[in-house]
């Protein structure tokens, strides 16, 4: 080869490497900082997260995308920096977001779902809700779904997207609850007596709250007996107990007292009428 084309390549390079020298040091500059910054962040927003006491795997699944976004933007700050184009590679990262995200459409909707879940917390683990026609006790709230566990021990999975979108009645996060009951009694008894018996079961019943005070009134007269209302207060976790022990107390105590439960006669009626 001769020394002159030598002496050409060698002045090539020469400038090749002064010209893109301030590029590729910036670059590198860029990368280095821009991967400690990306570290940073993330434990930053993980620490606020944590401290506000956001559901874990919320925590590691946002981190992870801060995580992650903030490296592809670096990357093409870099490509961009060498003097690199990056509108192809911009179109072809769209095109995968779009095509990813047209694939896990329901997904998506479920984690979202679960993200307001977790960030306006209707609900949380132990809690005794009613949605999608069902009442249980939540178990556990995943990222795309909600386990439910119902009175009977099955296990119900609900999507997270249902559950966002629909009525949520929950049943633990004040703390108490009204037992609502319904008593008929004969027309030939004693209303005053009535409620003395039964407000001496409320009284007595260590489960029952004295504040608010329960009530007992008449709530309807139908057509073969008036309808008692009867309304105590107790604890959340207490309802079913107090429930079923308040009409098992009543229905002896009226047996005792001699108020009588009327109940339809048509078997013996058709009896007489043979």
């Amino acid at each position: 080869m001769p020394e002159k084309e030598i002496t050409t390549y060698i002045d090539y390079i020469k400038n090749y490497v002064l010209e893109y020298s301030p590029k590729l040091f910036s670059a590198l500059i860029i990368l280095f900082v821009g991967l400690w910054a990306t570290s940073i962040i993330t434990k930053l927003v993980k620490k606020v997260m944590r401290k506000r006491e956001i559901e874990p795997t919320l925590v590691l699944f946002v981190g992870n995308l801060i995580f992650w976004a903030l490296r592809i933007l670096v990357l093409v700050t870099v490509i961009t920096q060498l003097g690199i184009g990056t509108s192809s590679f911009v179109a072809i990262l769209g095109a995968a977001g779009l095509a990813v995200g047209l694939a896990l459409q329901g997904s998506l909707s479920n984690f979202a779902g679960g993200v307001l879940i977790i960030l306006l917390k209707p609900f949380k683990v132990g809690d005794v809700i009613e949605a999608q026609g069902i009442i249980g006790t939540v178990k556990e709230i995943k990222m795309f779904s909600t386990i439910i566990t119902l009175p009977e021990n099955k296990t119900a999975i609900i999507p997270n997207a249902s559950l966002s979108n629909d009525k949520i009645i929950n049943f633990t996060i004040n703390g108490t609850l009204r037992v609502d009951l319904v008593i008929g009694v004969d027309y030939d008894s004693n209303f005053k007596q009535v409620k003395e018996v039964v407000f001496n079961i409320l009284e007595k019943h260590p489960l029952i709250l004295k504040e608010p005070a329960p009530s007992v009134f008449v709530k309807s007269l139908n057509n073969s007996s008036v309808d008692f209302a009867i309304r105590p207060w107790t604890k959340a976790e207490d309802y079913w107990t107090v429930h079923a022990e308040i009409l098992e107390t009543c229905k002896l105590a009226f047996d005792e007292a001699g108020i009588e439960i009327p109940y339809p006669h048509q078997v013996e009626i058709q009896k007489l009428a043979k």
